[in-house]
């Protein structure tokens, strides 16, 4: 089994409460070889624990150039005064939030994730034939 790597970045987002009003959220992204599908971000909203999504890093590499997800997760590029940033709506039972993230940031991150897994190679990283082959030479 190959050993876990981590890619993990910190990084200001901001939480849109009105086309007008913003507040800043900090946030980790963090990417492990060993979960080669998913992204997971730790949100710091000031309560005692973060809160955490998971969702497909190809929703997220997807989403840096063009509107993609449906449902519970949706992530769209977009402008703003500094630049570019990628638009991520979360929604959960608890409630909604948008959030805008610097493209920049959040591309050069998603860079260092394709190489430690390049895309299509998931699926070797979760060493499924290894298991299968270990289960049925154990039942032989």
């Amino acid at each position: 089994m190959e050993e876990t790597t981590v890619v993990e970045r910190e990084l200001e987002l901001k939480l849109v409460l009105s086309p007008d009003h913003s507040v800043p959220v900090p946030a980790r992204l963090t990417y492990r070889t060993a979960d080669p599908y998913a992204v997971h971000i730790a949100f710091h909203i000031g309560s005692e624990h973060p809160v955490y999504w998971t969702f497909a890093r190809e929703l997220l590499v997807e989403g840096v150039f063009r509107p993609c997800g449906d449902g519970d997760v949706r992530i769209w590029p977009s402008k703003a005064e500094g630049g570019g940033v990628v638009l991520m709506a979360l929604s959960s039972p608890d409630g909604e939030a948008l959030l805008e993230a610097p493209t920049a940031q959040v591309s050069a991150w998603l860079e260092h994730t394709l190489r430690a897994v390049p895309p299509g190679t998931e699926s070797e990283r979760l060493g499924i034939d290894e298991e299968l082959t270990a289960l049925l030479s154990a039942e032989a």
